[in-house]
């Protein structure tokens, strides 16, 4: 059985601010607004949330190896 990991560090490219936050264990979130700056972040051309594209861990759905919702 994999272990689902659903907190991550996600880290702003414009400010460099770190958070820990809880990623959605059903769906890909695509839009995170940062609390250093307040900068709304997407994901990357490639990426399916701002998980796979600004975190030290991979969005759930990927982590299981489903679909991308």
């Amino acid at each position: 059985m994999t272990v689902v990991v659903t907190s991550a560090i996600i880290t702003c490219p414009r400010c460099g601010a770190a958070t820990r936050a809880e990623m959605p264990t059903d769906a890909c979130q695509f839009f995170y607004t940062c609390p250093g700056c307040s900068v709304v972040l997407r994901p990357l051309a490639g990426d399916c949330c701002v998980f796979c594209s600004y975190s030290d861990q991979i969005c759930p759905p990927k982590q299981t190896g489903g679909t991308q919702f």
